[in-house]
């Protein structure tokens, strides 16, 4: 699959968050977190774009949750992925 952006969305966009903080989102959604419900769309979703970024703990963690799911919640936590990286932009290193 191939994702297009513009130069203007690009510019407009939140920089993404580092591996280690969406592998935290995912544990807490994945646990249920403090006074949250449990969310394996969400967790799926945080420790799959943590692993692209190479965090070997997310992949391992997302690859559990994705025997305890549907291949529609996969699909759905697949999709607010590519929403999320589509409304983010890679932080620049120095």
């Amino acid at each position: 699959m191939t994702m297009t952006m513009s130069v203007e969305s690009l510019g407009a966009a939140e920089p993404i968050m580092s591996s280690e903080e969406m592998y935290r989102l995912g544990l807490e959604a994945s646990t249920g977190g403090e006074l949250r419900e449990l969310d394996l769309v969400t967790a799926h979703k945080w420790f799959n774009l943590a692993a692209m970024q190479g965090s070997l703990e997310a992949r391992a963690y997302r690859a559990e949750l994705a025997n305890e799911m549907s291949p529609e919640e996969i699909a759905e936590a697949q999709r607010q992925a590519r929403e999320y990286l589509t409304t983010h932009r890679a932080a620049l290193h120095a």
